[in-house]
């Protein structure tokens, strides 16, 4: 183990550059996709489980849904902790301690013969996936310049987004064949790959280029807890008014506790920031980087699009096959050319990233999710595959143009030291967001289902069925018109190739 004050030089940032040479930037960036292909893949490609998962271990979808919310609170909770444990550990302690978790929690998922254990690996697996998804943010804005930041977000975005893209298919045809135990273990194989690179590529050094510092600032333990209760409090009074509706006395106490955490939440991280030296504690979300407008602008986009991105994740597997009627396999099958399309539009996307100003793509891109979710209102019970997937892969056009501008558009302004923490904070706005989008597509969806006088599992009234499906997909739209103001405000910021790098 390298001390403090001497790092290892052979396994430094700018050892491993100058042993690998020019091609070494992509070979570490390669690494880090790998893991976070991994992590993005247990975090979705479960959605087309929940039904068989349900029926296997005889619960409501309320109750079934929480190894996807339990997976998304733990991930968006531990975002918050990889700027200090990269500090603390560096690069490659974090990131392989990160893909074991994530490896042994698929294992434990996929054998475990009680709902209460497969809970307990899907919250290991999402600690894990929150601390792998800030990194190749951070690697991207220290390792390469300016002019390329775009190409190689594409780079990563491209190959991060064939794990959703084919896991669901796989997934799906896993779960008709083989049961909802098959799903947890496709993460393994990206996992083992990943842990093998990061051995060779990902250098041992924190951020900063200086050797983990392993005696500095503790970690922020009441800021944690204080972030933890607060999600908590917020998903469980959502999950509250679903169940129990919106006269829920219980859900709206848990609201509130959620915003009184919130208030308090910020007033310690405030404290931390303005006298670190009083409690000896580095502050876990720095407040300073809110004082970017490109930032605080781009943070509010995360959050409203995480929220229409995974509500929609979560709401499209359930409209094919409880609305539209189709088998896993085949809800699977009509999703994979969106998602393909989607990869080939952010590989095209890229090199525009590096010269047009980052509102344009983030708003097109929104207009278009936006239009997407309008479109799916049209589609029929006899409606077919093809109309619909036509209207999923306009929305994926739109992520695609999304995803490579908006991190790096709003990250590029932060001073180098402010990096790892700004990536730590968008990613936790975005999940934090999606983790709110779930419960509210759910508690939406419910909310017309019974306006509607139906039920998911009965298969009387179709039609009525669909109706509350369609209203659902009409707030899905809501949401990103909302996102497409805050965008708007990013109108100031200038194309990459007019910055010094």
């Amino acid at each position: 183990m390298p001390s403090d004050s001497a790092p290892n030089h052979e396994t430094s940032l700018a050892a491993l550059q100058q042993r690998y040479g020019e091609r070494y930037r992509w070979l570490l960036l390669l690494s880090v996709m790998l893991g976070t292909m991994a992590s993005i893949m247990s975090s979705t490609i479960v959605n087309v489980a929940i039904p068989d998962m349900g029926q296997h271990f005889v619960m409501s979808p309320t109750r079934a849904q929480w190894v996807s919310s339990g997976f998304m609170v733990a991930m968006t909770v531990s975002m918050l902790t990889t700027p200090w444990l990269l500090a603390r550990f560096g690069y490659r302690r974090t990131y392989s301690f990160s893909m074991w978790v994530l490896l042994l929690g698929g294992v434990g998922g996929g054998l475990s013969n009680d709902y209460n254990w497969v809970l307990v690996a899907r919250v290991a697996e999402g600690l894990a996936a929150g601390v792998v998804q800030p990194i190749p943010a951070i690697i991207i804005l220290r390792v390469f310049g300016a002019g390329e930041q775009g190409r190689a977000g594409s780079f990563f975005g491209t190959g991060v987004v064939l794990a959703p893209a084919v896991g669901p298919s796989i997934g799906g045809l896993l779960v008709d064949a083989l049961g909802w135990r098959s799903i947890f273990f496709m993460v393994v194989p990206l996992a083992m790959a990943s842990l093998w690179m990061a051995q060779k590529y990902v250098p041992t050094t924190a951020p900063s280029g200086q050797a983990p510092q392993r005696h500095g600032p503790s970690l922020d333990g009441w800021g944690l807890l204080l972030a933890s209760v607060s999600t908590l409090c917020l998903l469980n009074g959502l999950v509250s008014l679903r169940e129990a509706g919106w006269q829920a006395t219980h859900a709206w106490s848990l609201l509130g506790v959620a915003a009184v955490g919130l208030v308090v939440f910020v007033s310690w991280q405030h404290r931390l920031l303005h006298r670190p030296q009083a409690s000896g504690l580095r502050p876990l979300m720095n407040l300073s980087v809110f004082r970017h407008r490109a930032f605080a602008m781009g943070s509010g986009v995360a959050f409203i699009y995480g929220a229409g991105l995974f509500g929609s994740t979560y709401l499209l597997p359930l409209y094919m096959q409880q609305g539209m009627g189709w088998s896993a396999s085949y809800t699977g099958t009509a999703l994979l050319p969106a998602g393909f399309m989607l990869a080939l539009t952010i590989a095209l996307t890229g090199r525009l990233a590096d010269r047009k100003p980052t509102y344009v793509l983030v708003c097109a891109g929104l207009a278009l999710l936006a239009a997407s979710f309008v479109l799916m209102t049209t589609l029929e019970v006899q409606s077919g595959i093809g109309l619909l997937t036509a209207w999923v892969i306009l929305g994926r056009v739109g992520l695609g143009l999304i995803l490579p501008s908006l991190n790096s558009g709003s990250l590029r302004g932060l001073a180098h030291a402010l990096i790892p923490q700004g990536s730590s904070v968008i990613n936790f706005m975005r999940m934090l967001g999606g983790a709110s989008g779930v419960s509210l597509c759910a508690i939406v969806l419910q909310w017309r289902l019974a306006e509607h006088g139906v039920s998911l599992t009965s298969n009387a009234q179709a039609v009525l069925r669909l109706q509350a499906f369609n209203e659902t997909f009409l707030f899905l739209a809501g949401l990103m018109a909302l996102a497409l103001l805050a965008a708007w405000q990013l109108k100031t910021d200038n194309p990459p190739d007019q910055r010094s790098s």
